[in-house]
């Protein structure tokens, strides 16, 4: 996080303003939270509501972009000031890096092909391939709680390739939250032959307690300070600004009326 101080002299008098600038990094590959449009630049939920919070704060902000599974290090070591990429605030994650108050909830799902006829549960799973985002809940979900399932599990570097994946039939199950999978996939083009299976996952030893906005652990106070600022744009309708533009619902009520976990 960078702070500039500037001195200018109007009529005799000294005058002191601060511009603060606050790299925020997300992977660009997660629609509809972030992705790139045409032009090379990150568009989404995500990169609007990190936009809407710098407002508030009263800071720039500067996007970077960086592969998902590689994000928490690039906090860690300076490359970035905040992570505004879905992340779940979750115990594991918290022994790394300081979170933000959740800015919207998001269960986990399953996605099959209609007609596959697949179900949760091990015999039907068995011998089946999963994609995941690497480094995600869902990747350490299945590792643990599926390990002796029988399946395979594909890791993407990207979203947008396990859905190739998907759509090839390289992958019989996708995971991933259901946001990404509802509007960033199967309301999509060719997304009407997959459908969700199975129940909403909300374990709060992965997903913990919503999706919040991580920066280092050193400093809760910039934490403290994007907290405040959410309340702040929930409180003033900006929140809903950016949420119409994305979603037909609001994202924001799944963290006071979540799913039941399981």
């Amino acid at each position: 996080m960078k702070k500039v101080w500037l001195l200018s002299l109007l009529f005799g008098a000294s005058v002191y303003a601060s511009e603060e600038k606050i790299i925020v990094a997300t992977d660009g590959t997660y629609p509809p939270f972030s992705e790139m449009d045409d032009k090379g630049q990150m568009i989404g939920f995500d990169i609007d509501i990190a936009k809407a919070l710098c407002a508030q704060m009263q800071v720039q902000c500067e996007f970077k972009q960086i592969e998902f599974d590689g994000l928490i290090a690039a906090l860690k070591t300076g490359k970035a000031d905040a992570l505004v990429a879905s992340l779940n605030a979750n115990d594991e994650r918290r022994k790394s890096v300081a979170f933000s108050k959740p800015y919207y909830g998001n269960p986990g799902v399953f996605v099959r092909a209609k007609g596959s006829n697949l179900e949760f549960d091990k015999a039907s799973l068995k011998g089946k391939v999963i994609g995941v985002l690497r480094g995600t809940t869902f990747d350490e979900y299945a590792s643990h709680e599926m390990k002796d399932w029988g399946l395979a599990i594909n890791r993407y570097a990207s979203q947008e390739e396990a859905n190739l994946d998907m759509r090839a039939g390289r992958v019989d199950v996708l995971f991933a939250d259901k946001i990404a999978l509802q509007d960033g996939f199967l309301d999509r083009e060719g997304g009407e032959k997959f459908e969700l299976f199975g129940d909403e996952l909300n374990d709060e030893k992965y997903f913990g307690e919503g999706i919040g906005i991580a920066v280092r652990k050193d400093e809760p106070q910039l934490a403290q300070r994007f907290s405040d600022a959410i309340e702040a744009i929930v409180a003033n309708g900006e929140y809903k600004k950016v949420n119409d533009r994305y979603f037909s619902y609001d994202i924001y009520d799944v963290i006071a009326h979540p799913p039941a976990a399981r």
